[in-house]
């Protein structure tokens, strides 16, 4: 132990040495870091040298001098360090600048790093970062365009049998007039078919809306005519069920949305409260709006969600094993969510099983 303690000791100053020249080598790359150290180191050597002579030649009030030429270099090292700090305030500054205008979309910009030392390896680091978000964004555009493409294709594939097939079903049920069994069978394909229909239409929305292909076009919509609307196109259908759908809100409450969007939303949302609510049941439609928000809720004393399955609701296709509702595709509700995000609002569900479900829509002002 008591030999290992001395080359411990003598190694320590070796080590301490060696990374005081690394970090000596690497703050005097940068020229001008070297400039402002000779310039200080200058100031200092004049110094000595000025009162080395006056003792050295006992001059009359050799304190006095002493005392100016130390006022003079603390004066000159000042100037310098201000002098270089200004510079790289100016550098920062630039390099604030580029990145602020990078940030508000000018691809181009980029920070000055012809010079040597650790600031401009960061800022030549900065741009090569910049130069990978701008390929990332390039090959974004690209996929959406795929993407965009690719679903106009099937859009247009899909739309021209589906017409054909309800065509044929039309006809065939013109010519089994008389025969229960084969209407039967051809009202039920026309359902099928509807279905199909409805499932690639969400399917295209979400897809879009996915892409960014889709940016609302908002204005200023009053939210009373929207859920006056959404009522007057299920009217029939709550008639027909034995069912009513409520309006409650004041009618002078807006808000910035894409009417059309904002309907289908509210529309999804007021199906599935139909098609889990039972005869003699009620949908409210309700809103209000104050400074900072403005809420939307769709509520109905249906049958209500399962506590285990609130976590999934907005999952596309999910079903829950204890829904009776043989129809649902799974669509509604994520297509309704992906519309009211699009809006930069949110959508939240509370249910209790068998009493109803509440879902509201909140958008900030």
């Amino acid at each position: 132990m008591q030999s290992v303690l001395p080359v411990i000791i003598n190694a320590v100053p070796q080590t301490l040495l060696a990374v005081c020249r690394g970090v000596s080598m690497k703050i005097f790359v940068n020229p001008k870091i070297k400039r402002l150290f000779g310039g200080i180191l200058l100031c200092v050597l004049l110094f000595t040298l000025i009162a080395v002579l006056l003792m050295e030649f006992e001059v009359r009030n050799a304190a006095a001098y002493t005392i100016a030429c130390f006022l003079l270099m603390s004066a000159a090292i000042l100037a310098i360090l201000f002098g270089y700090f200004r510079r790289q305030y100016e550098v920062m500054e630039n390099a604030v600048l580029q990145i602020t205008e990078y940030i508000s979309g000018n691809k181009d910009a980029a920070i000055e790093c012809n010079d040597e030392g650790e600031l401009y390896r960061l800022f030549h680091e900065v741009n090569s970062l910049a130069a990978i978000l701008n390929a990332h964004v390039e090959n974004e555009k690209r996929a959406k365009k795929f993407l965009k493409n690719t679903i106009s294709d099937i859009s247009h594939q899909l739309k021209t049998p589906l017409a054909a097939l309800n065509i044929y079903i039309g006809l065939i049920q013109d010519e089994a007039e008389g025969l229960p069994t084969i209407q039967e069978f051809s009202r039920l394909s026309e359902q099928e078919l509807d279905r199909i229909e409805t499932l690639v239409q969400n399917l295209l929305k979400i897809t879009k809306l996915d892409a960014g292909m889709i940016a609302p076009q908002k204005s200023l919509e009053n939210v009373s005519e929207i859920a006056e609307s959404v009522k007057k196109y299920f009217l029939f259908r709550a008639d027909q069920e034995g069912k009513k759908i409520c309006l409650s809100g004041s009618g002078e409450t807006t808000f910035l949305c894409d009417r059309s969007w904002m309907m289908e939303a509210i529309s999804n949302l007021v199906k599935n409260a139909l098609d889990h609510t039972g005869r003699g049941g009620c949908i409210r439609i309700e809103w209000r709006g104050s400074a900072s928000i403005v809420q939307i809720t769709i509520k109905d004393n249906g049958s209500g969600i399962c506590p285990e399955d609130l976590y999934h609701i907005f999952k596309r296709f999910y079903r829950s094993r204890y829904s009776k509702d043989a129809q649902g595709i799974g669509l509604g509700l994520p297509l309704a969510k992906a519309i009211v995000e699009a809006h930069n609002g949110t959508l939240e569900v509370d249910s209790i099983l068998g009493r109803g479900t509440s879902f509201t829509m909140n958008f900030l002002v």
